[in-house]
């Protein structure tokens, strides 16, 4: 089947097989190994990446359900101007150790911060349940995710 999909702003058609996972186009048709491929049941969240705008696990989506639709995946995180506050949060409060998860987490926690700009610990906590970290023990993630909301609001006031 011939689909075309937009990822992170640009255009790509391709012919794929209906039984490719979203993940797989991803990171063997497109090269965008950033989406991370897991535990292919959803339960890891390692491969989360918005579908117009919101976030799902791409294991479990096939590419064909993509045709049309907007992919927006951790590559497509930084702008123009730099990094996104959601990455710099990462590094500025040890977010990540081994990495292996957040990419799921830096794209969960951008599409909340999207929705809610100011988010309370518990509705931190409730958007990245989805994810699993064996490493961190989700504090220095949640701090990331919450210095990510108060710069890019510092930002967005000096813009």
């Amino acid at each position: 089947m011939q689909i075309t999909v937009t990822v992170n702003g640009e255009q790509h058609t391709r012919d794929v097989e209906p039984r490719l996972l979203l993940v797989h186009f991803l990171r063997n048709e497109l090269g965008l190994t950033g989406t991370h491929w897991g535990c292919d049941t959803s339960n890891c969240g390692v491969c989360t990446v918005t579908l117009d705008g919101v976030p799902v696990k791409s294991c479990t989506v096939l590419a064909v359900m993509a045709d049309g639709k907007s992919v927006g995946t951790v590559e497509g995180l930084e702008g123009p101007a730099g990094l996104d506050p959601v990455q710099q949060g990462f590094v500025q409060c040890h977010g990540l150790q081994c990495g292996f998860c957040t990419p799921g987490m830096m794209i969960t926690a951008r599409a909340l911060l999207d929705s809610n700009p100011n988010p309370s610990e518990q509705e931190i906590r409730e958007a990245i349940s989805g994810q699993l970290c064996r490493c961190t023990g989700y504090e220095n993630i949640v701090r990331s995710v919450r210095w990510a909301a108060e710069h890019q609001t510092k930002e967005a006031a000096e813009a």
